[in-house]
């Protein structure tokens, strides 16, 4: 879906700095100077307008949660969104392109990885800007911590056949693979925004868990 430009969304962001950090590559390797502390840092690639990675950052006080996005309106979404909510000191959101996100974390910085209904690039041509992608996956694994797991929920099937093609491709570990997420029993699930919509629509939700050798 493109998203339309706003005028003044990047000057608009600045102005947001208690969740919105304009230069994250001075934090590479020190992101727990951020949240000042030591706990887990988990963060979600692609996060839109924010609905989940504020959920699970209030859900879970005892971890640390960075969105990420590309988009400088989408971003700004998120950041008014937790704006609106008491204040989430677990929570912090950047404006990056994936492509170079190793520029921005060390090899030490995330125990987890969610990537949430990803851009599914339908098109043939398009296959190599899909996140899950081996060239983003070999980003991906300079950036996670060796027990570190990528959590991958989708509702596109094509682009779920794609993704597991592609982990198997690259030997990674795979667990817990659901067919119709929302069909299991006693999930412990935070639903995104399109996860809402697609579910509401009779879809089934797609997830796997993966991890590097």
């Amino acid at each position: 879906m493109r998203v339309r430009k706003k005028p003044g969304a990047y000057e608009a962001l600045l102005e947001y700095d208690t969740y919105y950090i304009d230069q994250p590559e001075v934090h590479k390797g020190k992101w727990h100077e951020v949240f000042g502390n030591s706990h887990p840092i988990h963060a979600e690639f692609g996060g839109g307008k924010g609905k989940f990675i504020i959920e699970m950052a209030k859900r879970n006080p005892e971890v640390n949660f960075i969105m990420v996005d590309a988009v400088t309106e989408v971003v700004l979404k998120a950041v008014e969104r937790a704006e609106q909510e008491e204040m989430i000191p677990n929570l912090k959101i950047i404006k990056i392109d994936l492509r170079f996100a190793q520029n921005y974390f060390d090899s030490e910085d995330l125990d987890r990885i969610y990537l949430n209904f990803s851009d599914p690039w339908p098109k043939k041509r398009h296959y190599k800007r899909r996140l899950t992608y081996r060239d983003f996956m070999d980003v991906y694994k300079t950036i996670l911590k060796k027990d570190g797991w990528i959590h991958f929920k989708t509702d596109n099937r094509s682009l779920f056949e794609f993704s597991l093609n592609e982990f198997a491709t690259m030997d990674l570990v795979m667990r817990n693979i659901a067919l119709d997420l929302h069909a299991q029993d006693g999930i412990d699930n935070v639903m995104t925004e399109y996860e809402e919509k697609f579910s509401s629509m009779g879809h089934p939700i797609f997830r796997v868990e993966v991890a590097f050798r």
